[in-house]
């Protein structure tokens, strides 16, 4: 059905129904997506609780930072603790630890680990 001004009326409801499919798949394929790699480094870094580092040397802490939101829409929570996770991993290599400690939870994109040498510290 064409109205007045020559604008297809029917077709607003199902552009609006396509553009919404379109923007929820988009958000699924991109949260299906690992943006974060581990390095051959990192994959030698365990994640451990506070209670079994208790003999390992403390090197410090590593921040880490990613995208908790995808078009306005919230990633899942586990993929988003692994990444930071990762993240941690990688810079806990370079820092010459073994170990990472979560030290607070994950918030707007945010956490904090401790870094540890629990493999022969000196």
């Amino acid at each position: 059905m064409i109205n007045r001004y020559g604008g297809d009326v029917l077709n607003k409801p199902l552009k609006l129904s396509i553009l919404l499919v379109t923007v929820f798949l988009v958000t699924l394929i991109l949260d299906a997506c690992s943006w974060v790699k581990l390095t051959p480094e990192g994959e030698k870094v365990r994640v451990l609780s506070a209670s079994e580092v208790s003999s390992c040397k403390k090197l410090g802490k590593t921040t880490t930072t990613l995208k908790d939101k995808v078009a306005g829409m919230s990633r899942k929570q586990s993929k988003v603790e692994k990444e930071m996770q990762f993240l941690a991993r990688n810079s806990a290599a370079d820092m010459g630890g073994d170990t990472v400690v979560p030290v607070t939870e994950i918030e707007a994109g945010r956490q904090t680990f401790e870094v540890y040498k629990c493999i022969y510290p000196r």
